[in-house]
């Protein structure tokens, strides 16, 4: 295969599929994403089928248990792509939104219309759904998109294409409005990310080394994040019950997410009392703790924390842990360690609450809820096409808006400047 010329052609097919999708109406597109979700449902046993065949050669080729975690379809995750995409579609349409429409002193009304991106490339290893989720946010938003999954995903990936290039079909739309790249050739990658008369914006969703490579070598404009070293603090005002709760859902629920808590900070006015019992119920979970001096003092099993335990996303059964003075020191702690991704306070006190929501300066800011809630499907986006760490365009979970820019408009009758 020539690759350079296949990129070219979906670059093509995609650019011209999205000046259709942008003039499309409401109606239509939320009536692909419907019949995209019924087939889902409707081929369950076959999305498995293929998801199984992808796991065995992954697990074949010694992929790690993070990876096989996000790798693996089941029938409740099948359940959630579906009704991930019936949100999307009750969700309001913000293309063609007007805001901030105002009179100037010369007549003319000026205001902003809400569009589309575009055409959005994203590159994504291991996990299935992110094709139905990138797919159903990209075509509701009036997008087209070229989608570019790992090999360990090939078989699934091109199952789930198909229902969606069906889906698209039915409803009359573009069927290049969602591409997904058929070779695993890397080469397709390079491609797709130096493609600037094609490609709008480039969305990668992986592990450090793929976002770290794309952000590099990229020419068109990147939505990411690198890692997710996500922190739960115990406040000295935290309610002992629900710091635990909070802490077990935040790192054990799931080991492989980006969102899943790396770090334990816990105030020294309740780490005497409160530190076994965390610890206690992260070790009976397999969980081990690298803590600090204080840490260790409390909790035998700890072992040494090293600085650089404190910048790490583990995707393991590992935790760093330190005591802290107080909330400001936590919030010192978690703007110099963490990578902005999501954090947890957990305290009854309101005016530290409020503090820690102004001052950590991650794209998700909690307070008395588990890490585990920072995804778009949980934030009633319906789902997420990635989730930015960011400052300008996207921060956070990237629902429909983060997938739309804004233009300036201007309503007249007959002005001219003087």
């Amino acid at each position: 295969m020539d690759i350079e010329k296949y990129m070219q052609q979906l670059g093509e097919n995609a650019r011209a599929a999205s000046r259709l999708m942008a003039r499309s109406d409401t109606g239509t597109r939320n009536r692909a994403l419907l019949i995209i979700a019924t087939s889902i449902r409707r081929d369950q046993a076959t999305l498995i089928q293929a998801n199984q065949a992808d796991m065995e050669t992954a697990r074949a080729a010694g992929m790690d248990d993070a990876m096989l975690d996000r790798l693996a379809l089941s029938e409740k995750s099948i359940a959630t792509m579906a009704e991930g995409l019936e949100q999307i579609a009750a969700l309001p349409d913000p293309i063609g939104e007007i805001t901030d429409l105002k009179f100037r002193p010369s007549g003319i009304q000026v205001g902003r219309m809400r569009v589309p991106l575009g055409v959005i490339g994203i590159i994504y290893e291991a996990r299935p759904n992110v094709t139905v989720d990138a797919a159903g946010l990209c075509i509701k938003s009036g997008n087209a998109c070229i989608l570019r999954g790992g090999s360990e995903a090939i078989h699934c990936n091109q199952a789930l294409a198909a229902l969606v290039k069906a889906g698209l079909q039915a409803a009359d739309l573009p069927a290049a409005a969602v591409q997904v790249v058929e070779t695993t050739d890397r080469a397709a990658v390079g491609e797709l990310i130096t493609m600037r008369d094609y490609v709008d914006v480039i969305v990668p969703r992986g592990g450090k080394g793929l976002i770290a490579r794309i952000s590099a070598d990229a020419r068109i404009p990147v939505i990411k994040h690198l890692d997710g070293n996500c922190h739960v603090y115990v406040d000295s005002d935290a309610d002992a019950d629900k710091a635990l709760r909070i802490l077990e859902n935040s790192k054990t629920q799931r080991l492989g997410t980006c969102n899943t808590a790396e770090s334990l900070l816990v105030a020294r006015g309740v780490a005497a009392t409160l530190l076994p019992r965390l610890a206690t119920m992260l070790i009976e979970k397999g969980v081990e703790i690298r803590g600090c001096i204080e840490t260790q003092a409390l909790v035998p099993q700890a072992i040494p924390a090293l600085d650089a335990d404190y910048y790490t996303e583990y995707l393991a059964a590992i935790i760093s842990c330190k005591v802290v003075s107080d909330l400001e020191e936590a919030i010192a702690h978690i703007n110099q360690y963490s990578s902005q991704h999501t954090e947890t306070i957990v305290t009854e006190n309101y005016s530290r609450a409020r503090q820690f929501l102004r001052e950590v300066d991650s794209s998700s800011v909690m307070v008395n809820a588990s890490t585990r809630f920072a995804d778009g499907f949980e934030y009633g986006l319906g789902a997420e096409i990635g989730i930015s760490t960011d400052k300008i365009h996207a921060r956070g979970p990237v629902g429909l808006e983060g997938l739309t820019s804004q233009k300036y408009i201007v309503l007249g009758d007959g002005q001219v400047r003087g």
